[in-house]
């Protein structure tokens, strides 16, 4: 691992196009903003890095892709190797909101078994003209098993929570799959002792290993 940080995690930004992706990560990324951001043709990436908990370095390469039906071929090769999957709706849409199943749907069929995905409402700041109420979002989130953020990125509204709870969460996960690994280590030890113990419970985790602006 390289000095200059701990874990590199790669993200995946998805969502219909015009919800936002874009702006999300360019405010992330370089805390910047426009009105006029070009949609993403296919595929654009920006690295970002961050510290966690007990002095973490954390690298995020953080894949935006185009949400035009048109480029589905091209970015759907970038599922396989994701840590984890940003699904992107925008608050005031509620067909993108209905879409989320369908981008489910693509990260069922083309990501990696077990990849982590993180529920994000963007336009937070539109109130007024917001179709997606909270309730409604946070049922289908839960329903799911799904963090929901709720974000804006003209005003930074949890844009950096966003990024930094996806980051915490495949953390987590990998925390938790060596310690299940090493478990499995010492349950093979046991069982060439005589004792047949199954220390998972015989789980295995998985650790998955734009838009017009707004």
């Amino acid at each position: 691992m390289s000095g200059d940080y701990d874990y590199l995690f790669k993200l995946l930004l998805i969502g219909d196009s015009g919800v936002g992706k874009s702006c999300l990560l360019l405010r992330f990324a370089d805390d910047t903003y426009t009105q006029d951001y070009i949609s993403t043709i296919g595929v654009d990436f920006k690295i970002k890095t961050i510290e966690l908990e007990n002095n973490k370095i954390v690298k995020l390469q953080i894949w935006d892709t185009a949400g035009q039906e048109r480029f589905r071929t091209i970015t759907s090769s970038y599922y396989r190797g994701a840590h984890g999957i940003i699904i992107v709706y925008d608050v005031t849409s509620l067909e993108s909101f209905q879409n989320v199943k369908t981008w489910l749907q693509e990260i069922d069929r083309y990501g990696n078994t077990g990849v982590l995905k993180l529920l994000v409402g963007n336009k937070n700041d539109l109130v007024s003209q917001k179709q997606v109420d909270h309730e409604t979002a946070l049922n289908f989130a839960n329903s799911l098993n799904l963090t929901l953020i709720e974000t804006s990125a003209l005003n930074s509204e949890n844009v950096e929570e966003a990024f930094v709870t996806m980051a915490k969460q495949i953390k987590e996960n990998m925390d938790k799959n060596a310690a299940n690994n090493g478990n499995n280590g010492a349950g093979d030890q046991q069982n060439n002792g005589g004792s047949n113990v199954n220390l998972n419970n015989g789980k295995s985790l998985t650790n998955a290993g734009a838009s017009n602006c707004c």
